[in-house]
């Protein structure tokens, strides 16, 4: 199997928690988000931003939020994100979920930001987090990936334990 060819900047869209869980086990990771055209050059593939936002949250109202994150799922690509994904804690620190959404640049994004603001359901879904305090702060990081450390695998062998 190959891996198909990614720059460093549009590697940045599959980065997830989950995808490098997946990388590390040697499944095609995301390739539908980041693998380029076959007739796509190196210097025509569009510049990828991914936004980090990193969520403190309220942990008795984790089932809340997983409700909050749900409807940014039909919100998000609606107004012109693409949605990587929404991460809530499973295990260890208990108050911060993260949520990551991929740009073609820094402008799409704030066409995006435009669209949101003016869209019925995202402003409902902004006033059901602040009635019901889900989020108690919130940090935006906008990232791009270093390609040469991207989805390495463990060596032959090392990645997981066999029966």
């Amino acid at each position: 199997m190959t891996t198909p060819w990614i720059t460093r900047r549009d590697a940045i869209a599959g980065m997830t928690t989950a995808g490098l869980l997946a990388a590390a086990e040697g499944a095609p990771v995301m390739a539908h988000v980041w693998a380029r055209a076959p007739n796509q050059h190196e210097s025509e593939a569009p510049m990828r931003v991914t936004c980090f936002i990193r969520y403190q949250i309220d942990p008795f109202q984790k089932e809340a939020f997983r409700k909050y994150a749900e409807n940014w799922g039909r919100i998000i690509p609606r107004c012109g994100g693409h949605l990587v994904g929404y991460f809530l804690p499973h295990e260890g620190t208990n108050d911060v979920a993260w949520g990551l959404i991929a740009f073609e640049s820094l402008a799409a994004y704030e066409a995006y930001r435009t669209r949101l603001h003016t869209d019925p359901e995202a402003s409902a879904n902004f006033a059901m987090a602040e009635k019901l305090r889900l989020i108690l702060r919130e940090e935006r990081t906008f990232l791009e990936t270093v390609e040469e450390t991207f989805c390495i695998p463990p060596a032959s062998g090392k990645g997981s334990q066999q029966p």
